[in-house]
């Protein structure tokens, strides 16, 4: 089959040669290429001819690519990820990874996975939505041509409601197989906020946003025996709502950059457990608070000129 990749990629997609045999990694190339190269719809067939294969390779070989040939996902992710903190993370830095579970809306009756769960960009009071939800892990790096940091996906887990673990169980389970092969280890990750999971596996020490109510106070101190029978307590009070926290907690004023604007914000870290996903190891939860805005200009915010 022909190649049709210029140089300049084909030098960016070598990376991933170890993770497949020398026919589908040309195949793989040249659907890289298309994916770039199509003005119309990235299907498998349209990026089939953006790479200019019609006429010159069956298109039937691109679609075997995505059905009974061998590679593992999960080798090509951890690939990437490598590649990226190699080459876009600082020395010795911690490397920070972003969780996020956005429901694509897909309506077929034959569509695999597609079921009704959460969405949160529906509108309404429920919050549902009907679609295939991606549960994708990302490596958060910073690239030469912009001011701003972006994400990387690596990882990815389909998540099908009541049929198996949850999204933060996914989630848990990816972060720790992209920790073992990064020469930083990530030590900061995020999750967007989303519905409540069932117990996860333990967390490390993490930043973590979700919405309150369940996440509970330190497990308190022993200092005696209090002479009763069974274990001491694993999870201290309910912390309470997003406006209790609010008024017993320290506020420091930080001076931050986000969507491009630079302003002052009240921030602030709760130590707590999240106990309905990771158990015991304490987690350090992050608030800011923006003050009010003297113009009444909705986000997005038009980029300054």
């Amino acid at each position: 089959m022909p190649l049709t990749v210029p140089p300049s990629l084909l030098i960016v997609v070598e990376v991933l040669r170890p993770c497949f045999t020398a026919p589908w990694f040309a195949t793989m190339s040249s659907l890289v290429t298309g994916a770039l190269s199509a003005s119309g719809p990235r299907t498998v067939t349209g990026m089939w001819q953006a790479a200019g294969l019609a006429g010159q390779a069956h298109w039937s070989r691109a679609h075997r690519f995505f059905s009974p040939a061998v590679w593992d996902p999960d080798r090509v992710g951890l690939a990437l990820a490598r590649a990226v903190v190699a080459s876009l993370a600082p020395d010795g830095a911690a490397v920070t990874v972003a969780v996020d579970d956005t429901l694509f809306h897909r309506y077929g009756r034959k569509v695999h996975g597609a079921k009704y769960q959460h969405d949160g960009s529906a509108r309404g009071r429920d919050g549902i939505g009907r679609g295939n939800c991606f549960v994708i892990v990302g490596v958060v790096a910073a690239v030469p041509f912009l001011a701003r940091q972006v994400c990387l996906p690596a990882l990815f887990r389909l998540h099908i409601p009541k049929t198996g673990a949850s999204k933060t169980e996914q989630a848990r389970a990816m972060v720790d197989l992209l920790a073992r092969p990064c020469p930083g280890a990530p030590s900061t990750w995020w999750r967007r906020p989303a519905s409540a999971d069932r117990p996860g596996a333990a967390c490390p020490p993490a930043s973590l946003h979700h919405p309150p109510g369940r996440q509970r106070g330190p497990a308190p101190t022993r200092t005696r025996r209090t002479g009763r029978r069974g274990h001491p307590a694993w999870k201290g009070e309910r912390l309470g709502t997003a406006a209790d926290v609010a008024a017993t907690t320290t506020w420091t004023r930080t001076r931050v950059t986000r969507y491009r604007l630079t302003e002052d914000v009240d921030m602030a870290v709760v130590t707590c457990l999240w106990w309905a996903a990771c158990t015991a190891p304490p987690s350090a939860w992050s608030w800011s608070a923006a003050p009010a805005r003297p113009d009444p200009t909705p986000w997005p915010r038009p980029p300054p000129t």
